[in-house]
């Protein structure tokens, strides 16, 4: 079968304001607060988000010092943060509602270390990692100038320089590829709420120098590709526009389609549940055996069952781009980093309050942080690799 060389392929982004991203802020924000507290804790924690309203709902093991109003608290610090002060969501008005309770003894069995039995996986299901060199942080190009463009945006909103825009965002970047690499942008899409009283043309003069210059030189499209607001007019946003549910935003947090997604989203839970946990890890063995250099793709998939510590099947596709055989690398790749949900854990450290920071802007191409965050994009086992496959 033949490889398409040339071809269109559009990713999209949402901000931080964005009605499931809101969501997906509040819940990782209390995972984050339960970690701080007992690195063991558990979570699955959702919420929901609409006019003035929210709901959280979930289960949780964690120390007994943290209550409803905590968790309640945790939430409006959250909204605050991402600058939700208007008439139908605001941080001080918003009414949060706590339906949280423990979780269920049946699941705690099944999944806890005990005896000679190790820690089971938190749940069935199949992970995606990938990683390839489009970009130099190994992402796709699409999603990755996606995400930059409204980070751009949501930068110049907070401090000031961008006046008028709020809160709620949402871009999309169509890329031209020639002989399978990106080389310009033909669409570039991007909406965002603003305040009452700027007209279209006002938007997208605040907006355009920061879209020109997050793209590569030679990379903007053409006037007539660029769509701002293309509605015209979008002044009611964030959750009072829509609903806002956890995990709703999957691919966002992926790789903007241009690889599989296992369907299980990352916020709201504990680094037990495989759902979050294993593909970070598929993401970082990935990503390390692009960064050897032994393919210019790799896809891997990481099989689980609820319960059970070993993965039920491992498997990496090198795309027709791998300088080594892939069956190899499914026999190395373990012995390097144990794929069992403990093992992940501990080689990624990830039993930290680090997810806050994940909740917008995609999981996966951020910059390893000092604190242990986003330890999943460090490419430390690289040479190791090189030098298995030297």
């Amino acid at each position: 079968m033949s490889i398409r060389k040339n071809y269109l392929f559009t990713s999209e982004s949402v901000s931080e304001g964005h009605p499931d991203k809101v969501c997906d802020r509040i819940s990782d924000s209390i995972v984050d607060l339960l970690l701080s507290h007992m690195p063991e804790a558990r979570i699955a924690l959702e919420t929901l988000a609409t006019t003035n309203r929210v709901v959280l709902a979930g289960e949780v093991r964690g120390p007994e010092s943290i209550g409803h109003d905590q968790l309640i608290e945790t939430a409006r610090d959250a909204i605050k943060d991402i600058g939700y002060e208007q008439e139908g969501f605001d941080w001080r008005k918003v009414r949060i509602e706590c339906l949280v309770h423990a979780q269920s003894a049946d699941i705690a069995v099944g999944v806890d270390a005990a005896g000679n039995k190790d820690e089971g996986a938190g749940d069935q299901g199949i992970m995606f990692g990938y990683a390839c060199r489009e970009t130099d942080e190994y992402m796709p190009a699409p999603i990755h100038y996606s995400h930059r463009i409204l980070k751009a945006l949501s930068d110049a909103r907070r401090s000031g320089k961008a006046k008028g825009l709020l809160p709620d965002a949402k871009s999309q970047v169509t890329l031209q590829y020639e002989n399978g690499k990106p080389v310009r942008a033909t669409k570039i899409v991007v909406s965002t709420q603003h305040a009452d009283g700027l007209e279209q043309r006002d938007v997208r003069a605040i907006v355009k120098p920061y879209i020109e210059k997050m793209m590569p030189a030679g990379w903007m499209c053409p006037e007539e590709g660029l769509f701002v607001n293309p509605t015209g007019r979008f002044v009611i946003g964030g959750p009072d526009g829509d609903t806002g549910l956890t995990g709703r935003k999957i691919i966002v947090d992926t790789y903007g389609g241009a690889a599989p997604h296992g369907g299980g989203a990352f916020s709201g839970k504990d680094p037990t549940k495989v759902d979050r946990s294993a593909a970070y890890c598929a993401r970082y063995l990935a990503k390390n055996v692009v960064a050897a250099g032994l393919a210019e793709r790799c896809t891997i998939q990481i099989a689980y069952a609820i319960g059970v510590a070993d993965p039920m099947s491992f498997y990496v596709d090198l795309h027709d781009t791998g300088h080594v055989d892939e069956a190899a690398l499914e026999k190395i790749l373990p012995e390097i980093v144990s794929l069992k949900p403990r093992g992940i854990r501990e080689h990624l450290s990830l039993n930290r309050p680090i997810y806050a920071r994940t909740s917008a802007y995609g999981h996966f191409g951020r910059a390893p942080e000092a604190d242990g965050g986003f330890s999943w994009e460090r490419t430390d086992i690289a040479p190791q690799l090189k030098r298995h496959f030297a």
